[in-house]
């Protein structure tokens, strides 16, 4: 209860809720998604490729690895992103 007091206290107009437009703003486009898959992808690919040719000792086993591992990941990362996008809890 003294938390609760003290944060109304000290809060400032700039931490009232943002209305819904600002809500908006605040949210990632597409695109932005989709560059973030691509970069964290290629650093992830190189783990994956490093990682199988350290386990297999084969380069193209690991490239193979890697390449398919590569394009599902994409995949999944950017509906990942898009639902978390839209989830408001923890938005301010």
């Amino acid at each position: 209860m003294l938390l609760d007091q003290l944060f109304v206290a000290n809060r400032s107009k700039n931490d009232r809720p943002m209305s819904t437009k600002q809500a908006d703003v605040a949210s990632e486009k597409p695109i932005r998604s989709v560059l973030k898959s691509l970069s964290w992808r290629l650093v992830g690919t190189l783990d994956t490729i490093l990682i199988s040719w350290l386990i297999t000792g084969e380069t193209t086993v690991a490239l193979a690895i890697g390449s398919i591992e590569m394009v599902t990941k994409m995949f999944l990362y950017f509906f990942h992103e898009r639902i978390w996008n839209a989830i408001k809890w923890g938005k301010q």
